[in-house]
């Protein structure tokens, strides 16, 4: 099978981009894949991180991909249909996470030839953090695409609340398998700073309100002194209010923060340091 694959590839950073890694290189060793990917995933104003792009340290797959889509160039929606569709490809695939990509990946879904079956998989169909645009920009995708993959329950059933009788399988979300190997727990333990005999609990991911640390952090003020927090994950935002629940926290000698990006040479640690 011709297969065109358009998302997030190298060289964006992050978890969407890190499942498209894999997912291609899993279709690859069965099927002719080509990857399409963003010259801009973000305008820089929308996105609250510090960067988008993978950096030292990250253990990024950098397969190639024809950099063709810019998420607010209408223009782009064309030119990328038009380059997947010189490929006569019988499958597009695409990932989709959040209502902001609707209308780029819609318009391109949309402008597909006749023997091109639309396929996406879906992360998110309603987002965590509402805007005024979700529902008409994801209807607007929804309606573009022959067939889903939901990766739970509940993102199938908003599927199908916005697009009854969509065709969809689900499939849950794969474990991540190029993070290395695992490493000693005590030595992991000692470069984090977790004392002997302390059970470590381990927030990890990008810090964004929806996620719930504030009400973790205040959960784990009812424990005791054996145990430790560990916060590990770049800020969407200001982190001044978990600062401000730390510091009222009785156990905030207890909660070790590591408030940036993790790099994939450094998620072993943390994982492994964990109970």
């Amino acid at each position: 099978m011709k297969i065109a694959y358009l998302s997030t590839f190298y060289p964006y950073r992050g978890g969407i981009a890190q499942f498209n890694a894999s997912l291609f290189r899993a279709l690859e060793a069965r099927h002719a894949v080509t990857a399409f990917n963003f010259t801009r995933q973000y305008p820089d104003f929308l996105f609250p991180g510090k960067t988008q792009y993978v950096q030292p340290g990250d253990r990024a797959d950098a397969l190639e991909s024809k950099r063709t889509l810019d998420s607010i160039n209408p223009l782009t929606y064309i030119r990328t249909a038009a380059a997947i569709n010189r490929l006569s490809p019988d499958l597009l695939v695409m990932k989709f996470w959040m209502s902001f990509f609707g209308p780029s990946l819609g318009a391109v879904a949309g402008r597909m030839g006749p023997g091109t079956k639309v396929v996406t998989v879906l992360d998110n169909v309603i987002p965590h953090e509402k805007r005024f645009f979700d529902i008409p920009f994801t209807k607007y995708f929804l309606r573009r695409n022959h067939g889903f993959v939901a990766m739970s329950s509940p993102v199938e059933r908003d599927l199908l609340s916005l697009s009854p009788g969509a065709r969809c399988i689900r499939i849950p979300h794969p474990l991540y398998d190029h993070f290395g190997e695992m490493i000693d727990p005590a030595g992991a333990r000692r470069r984090l700073g977790i004392g002997p005999g302390k059970r470590a609990v381990l927030f990890f991911g990008f810090i964004r309100d929806y996620k719930g640390l504030d009400v973790l952090i205040e959960a784990f003020g009812k424990l005791d002194d054996r145990y430790v927090l560990v916060i590990a994950g770049e800020t969407y935002g200001s982190f001044d209010a978990y600062n401000a629940l730390i510091s009222r926290s009785p156990l905030r000698d207890n909660i070790l923060v590591f408030n940036d990006y993790i790099p994939d040479s450094r998620v072993p640690e943390f994982f492994c340091a964990a109970d």
